[in-house]
This record gives structure tokens, C-alpha cells and sequence, in this order.
């Protein structure tokens, strides 16, 4: 039997400080909040018991953040699409930042094990003032225990009406692009980094921000295979390839890093569950 699991957090500023209320339905939910930089920043933990998604199963997360609010959602491993049973595997997040929000939208990484079909849609709403860190990691198959992804699909769709669209379908069975040089060239994961701002940023900021972040790129191995752009105005987007998923993670939660420090003015803080 399919499961449907929805999660709906909704951010709002009280007395100063971040809280979050939220109602779901099946195995979907956070843990308490933490707040180890203060009030000003709430962090949770997004947990899915079952632990993956097989054929026909469906999350549904929608976060909303309110005027003033900061929010950092992380999950405490990976998202797993199993193979398939005849029907996709569907993840849907809607993002919606209201104006003057900040959110850090931080999961850990996706897998598509092998013969899997699998969807994961993300779809962003930014008000003027509102500015968003995101990064999207998949991982296809599982290079250390020798189970290679050799058939099924993932559908990557990645949206901000108006502003920014990326979809793809990567097929195992399609050499040119799994192995081909223009395509993965034979590397096994691969990631998108934003940073999204509902107000433009100016040119003296993207170009700061680019160079720093490049800067950041040169000075780790994995860098050669990464790559930033400023596709418009109001974002940069980071995109990488690895052989597998611990180089990317380490140089993206570095780039956070800078982006958090440069951008916004805040200290270098990690979620304590990555150290776990």
C-alpha cells in the first residue's frame, strides 16, 4: 500500500524569537527546536520514519516563513528512492518565504537506488525582501556497496515561477548522458546550491559573492568539478558532480558557510546532527 505523508511548518516571530507550528499526516514531522545561535534562528530536524520512498509513496512538505522569521530545516540522512513497483516515488516541497524571511533549507542528500522511478519537485515562493539558502544532493546508486544505478529514473524539476526553471529526467540507461563528458561523465552524484533573494541584488553583491565563492571552490579538491553563475538578478546557483556524495556535502556546507558569513553577517554555525 502506498503512503501519503504530508508536513505543513509554519514560522512566525514571537517575542523576538522564531517559533514554528506544525500539523501532519502520516509518518512526516519534525523533532523539537533547537536554538543554539539564540532566538533569532530556529533549527529542525525533518524525520521520515519508513526512512525511503518505494512506488507510489508520496511526501508532500510545505514550509512557510513568516516577515522577520529565520528558519534552518535539515533531516537527520538520506532520502531514499527504492525500486519501483510500477508507479513513481514522489518527494513535493513548497518553499514560501514571506517578505523580510530567511530560510536554510538543508536536507541531507537524496539516493535513486537501482530500478527506482522517482520524482523530486521543488517549487519556491519568495516575497520582496526574502531570501533563501538551498541545496538539492543526489546520489545515484551506492558506489561503496557495489550496487550501481543501471536501470530506472529521476526527475529533477526545480522551480520559481518567472524567475528560474530547471527539469531534467536522468535515465540509467542513457549512456551519453550518465557516462558521456557533456553529461555526469561517469560520476554518481550531483547537487544544486541556490541562493535565492525576492529583492535583486546589485552587481557590486553577485559579483562579491562570486568571487568569494569561487575562492572557496579553488581551495578544495573536489572544486575542478563545480561551477557558479548569477543565471539572473536575484540568485546565484552552485552546481557540482562527484563520484559520490561526502566531497559535495563538505564543499557546500563550506560555501553556506561563506554565503551566511558574507551575506547575512552571521557566525559560521552547523547543525549539531551533521556532526552525528
Amino acid at each position: 500500500m502506498a503512503w501519503l505523508a504530508q508536513l505543513n511548518l509554519q514560522y512566525t516571530v514571537r517575542a523576538a524569537r522564531t517559533c514554528v507550528h506544525f500539523h501532519h499526516d502520516g509518518p512526516l514531522r519534525v523533532l523539537r527546536s533547537l536554538y543554539p545561535e539564540g532566538d533569532a534562528v530556529c533549527h529542525n530536524v525533518l524525520v521520515h520514519p519508513p526512512g525511503g520512498l518505494v512506488g507510489g509513496d508520496t511526501l508532500d512538505i510545505r514550509v512557510q516563513v513568516a516577515p522577520g522569521a529565520h528558519a534552518l530545516v535539515t533531516t537527520p540522512g538520506a532520502t531514499r528512492f527504492y525500486k519501483t513497483n510500477g508507479a513513481p516515488a514522489t518527494q513535493r516541497t513548497h518553499l514560501q518565504l514571506d517578505a523580510g524571511a530567511r530560510l536554510e533549507w538543508l536536507p541531507l542528500e537524496a539516493i535513486a537506488y537501482n530500478q527506482c522511478d522517482a520524482h523530486n519537485l521543488l517549487h519556491l515562493e519568495l516575497a520582496p525582501g526574502a531570501e533563501l539558502m538551498a541545496w538539492d544532493i543526489t546520489a545515484f546508486g551506492l558506489p561503496h556497496a557495489h550496487e550501481p544505478f543501471e536501470h530506472g529514473s529521476f526527475t529533477q524539476h526545480m522551480e520559481w515561477p518567472g524567475t528560474w526553471l530547471e527539469r531534467g529526467t536522468l535515465r540509467a540507461d542513457d549512456h551519453l548522458l550518465m557516462n558521456g563528458p557533456l553529461g555526469l561523465a561517469q560520476q554518481r552524484c550531483m547537487s544544486s546550491m541556490v541562493l535565492a533573494c525576492g529583492t535583486a541584488l546589485t552587481r557590486t553583491q553577485r559579483e562579491q559573492l562570486l568571487e568569494s565563492t569561487r575562492a572557496v571552490l579553488d581551495a578544495h579538491p573536489q572544486g575542478a568539478w563545480c561551477g557558479i553563475t548569477a543565471p539572473n538578478d536575484h540568485m546565484l546557483v552552485l552546481r557540482g558532480l562527484a563520484p559520490v556524495v561526502e566531497p559535495l556535502m563538505q564543499l557546500w556546507q563550506q560555501v553556506r558557510l561563506c554565503w551566511r558569513t558574507q551575506h547575512w553577517g552571521i557566525a559560521p554555525t552547523t547543525p549539531r546532527i551533521w556532526h552525528m
